[in-house]
C-alpha cells in the first residue's frame, strides 16, 4: 500500500463531502454558508465530538491536528484557546481549512500540506497532538507514531479517534450483514436484476469482479471497503491491545467508545455507545526518554 494511493483517494473524496456536500461557490458568503451548514449537520450526526473536545485542556497550549477534513475541529480548538497548527496529506483539506479560518477570522499557524510520516516540525514542538479518524488509514502507523512522539514535548498528550474493533458496526454490520448481502446480491447485480444508477451496491460488485468475490469478502479486505466507501484503499479497526501494539512509544491513559453507528441497522445516537460504539477515543502519553529521531536518520 503506497501513500500516493491514500492521498489520491482522499483528494477525490474529501472527508464529509459524501454526506454533507461541498462548497457551492467562491464568494466569502458561499463559504460562510457552507461551513455553517456543514458543522450543523456534522455535529447533529456526531454530537459527541464537541463534548470530547470540550474536555481537552488546550487553552494556551500548542496543538497539532493531523488530518483536517473541513476544518470543523480546528475551529473549535482555536476558539477554546489552542495555539493551533495542522497538517493534511491533501491540498483540498488544507485549502478548505485555511479558507474557513480566514472567513471566521481565527488565528492559526498553518495549515500545512504534509504527511504524518514526515512532520515538518522540530522536536518538542507541541503540547498536544490531536487526530480524529485519520491514523487508522495510515498503513505505516509505527512510523507515524514515531514522528508524533518526536514532535511532542515531554509531558504532552496524544488524543486520537480510531475505528473500534469491538463495535456493533464492525462485528455485526461489516463482518456479517454487509458481507452476506453482497454475497447474495452479487449474481443478481451481474444479471442486471439489482443495482443500477451507479449505486453503492454496483460499486462493491465491480470491486469484487476486479479481484474475485471470495478475496473481496475476506474480512481484512472487506473492512477497507466498508468504512469510507468501496474505493477506500486502507482502514484498520482497533481495540486497546492493538493500540498498545501500534503505538509502542506511548502509554494508554484512557479509552472510551462513542457514536453508535452501524448501517444498515437502524441504530444511532447514545444508547449502547459506551459498549459497542464505532469511535474509539484514546488518550496517550509519550513514554519517557529522548524524542525519537526521524525515520531513516
Amino acid at each position: 500500500m503506497q501513500q500516493s494511493e491514500i492521498e489520491e483517494f482522499w483528494s477525490a473524496h474529501p472527508c464529509g463531502d459524501n454526506v454533507f456536500g461541498a462548497p457551492d461557490g467562491d464568494r466569502r458568503e458561499d463559504h460562510e454558508r457552507f461551513y455553517t451548514r456543514y458543522d450543523t449537520a456534522k455535529y447533529r450526526l456526531e454530537s459527541h465530538i464537541p463534548q470530547c473536545l470540550d474536555r481537552l485542556d488546550v487553552d494556551g497550549k500548542r496543538v497539532l491536528e493531523i488530518g483536517l477534513g473541513q476544518g470543523s475541529e480546528a475551529e473549535r480548538l482555536i476558539r477554546k484557546g489552542a495555539l493551533w497548527t495542522g497538517v493534511d496529506l491533501t491540498e483540498t483539506a488544507v485549502r478548505r481549512t485555511k479558507t474557513r479560518l480566514a472567513v471566521r477570522g481565527l488565528p492559526h499557524d498553518g495549515p500545512h500540506r504534509a504527511s504524518v510520516l514526515d512532520l515538518p516540525f522540530p522536536e518538542d514542538s507541541f503540547d498536544l497532538v490531536f487526530s480524529h479518524g485519520v491514523l487508522h488509514h495510515v498503513p505505516d502507523v509505527l512510523r507515524a507514531q514515531r514522528e508524533i512522539h518526536r514532535v511532542l514535548r515531554p509531558g504532552g498528550r496524544l488524543v486520537v479517534m480510531l475505528y473500534a474493533r469491538w463495535s456493533l458496526n464492525y462485528l455485526v454490520s461489516i463482518a456479517l450483514l454487509r458481507r452476506a448481502a453482497l454475497l447474495a446480491a452479487y449474481p443478481l447485480v451481474r444479471a442486471g436484476l439489482l443495482g443500477g444508477s451507479h449505486s453503492l451496491l454496483d460499486a462493491h460488485v465491480a470491486g469484487a469482479r476486479r479481484v474475485g468475490l471470495l478475496r473481496y469478502l475476506r474480512l481484512a479486505d472487506f473492512t477497507h471497503r466498508n468504512t469510507d466507501g468501496p474505493d477506500n484503499p486502507y482502514s484498520q479497526v482497533y481495540d486497546v491491545r492493538r493500540v498498545r501494539r501500534d503505538f509502542p512509544l506511548f502509554e494508554v491513559d484512557h479509552t472510551e467508545k462513542r457514536f453508535m453507528h452501524a448501517p444498515p441497522l437502524p441504530v444511532h445516537g447514545l444508547i449502547g455507545e459506551r459498549l459497542l460504539g464505532w469511535h474509539l477515543w484514546v488518550h496517550l502519553s509519550p513514554r519517557g526518554g529522548q524524542p525519537q529521531a526521524r525515520p531513516g536518520t
